[in-house]
């Protein structure tokens, strides 16, 4: 009969994990999934930021190409600077090589980059060519949220 009651007195004790040691693990558990989404949440923010550098070296480059393709008028692509939020894409309807490549570039950086891109292209007397593309991450305008991006060569 003594076993009985102490094998009975165990058991009870052991009957299951208690209301505290459940609350417990939901806390933990809790806790780990806000890292989780936190974690998910930098990762396409900086996936983002990737993708808009990304574009912006593409950029800049093609327009150094444009420039090389055409170096007898590489002095004229220095039009294709603008301003943050002064730039529309509006299609060229210019029968010149340079003014249809320039606006087409426009068109895409807009599209690429969004409206908070400025871009300033320069061209100097020794052939040295310069594009710098700048752009507000999370559509920022001001200066110190904007990421920049220059490509130079020497056409």
């Amino acid at each position: 009969m003594i076993d009985f009651q102490r094998t009975r007195a165990r058991r009870a004790g052991e009957r299951g994990f208690s209301m505290i040691e459940v609350l417990i693990a939901i806390v933990v558990l809790a806790i780990g999934l806000l890292g989780f989404a936190l974690l998910q949440t930098t990762t396409l923010r900086y996936t983002q930021s990737a993708n808009s550098r990304t574009l912006a070296t593409n950029l800049g480059y093609s327009l150094l190409d444009q420039m090389r393709t055409n170096r007898l008028s590489a002095a004229q692509y220095t039009s294709a600077g603008f301003t943050a939020n002064s730039l529309t894409c509006n299609p060229s309807a210019s029968t010149d090589a340079v003014a249809q490549g320039i606006a087409s570039w426009r068109c895409q950086v807009f599209n690429a980059l969004g409206p908070s891109a400025a871009a300033t292209v320069t061209f100097d007397a020794s052939g040295q060519a310069s594009v710098q593309l700048s752009w507000g991450e999370r559509s920022a305008i001001d200066s110190e949220n904007m990421t920049t991006f220059t490509a130079s060569t020497q056409l």
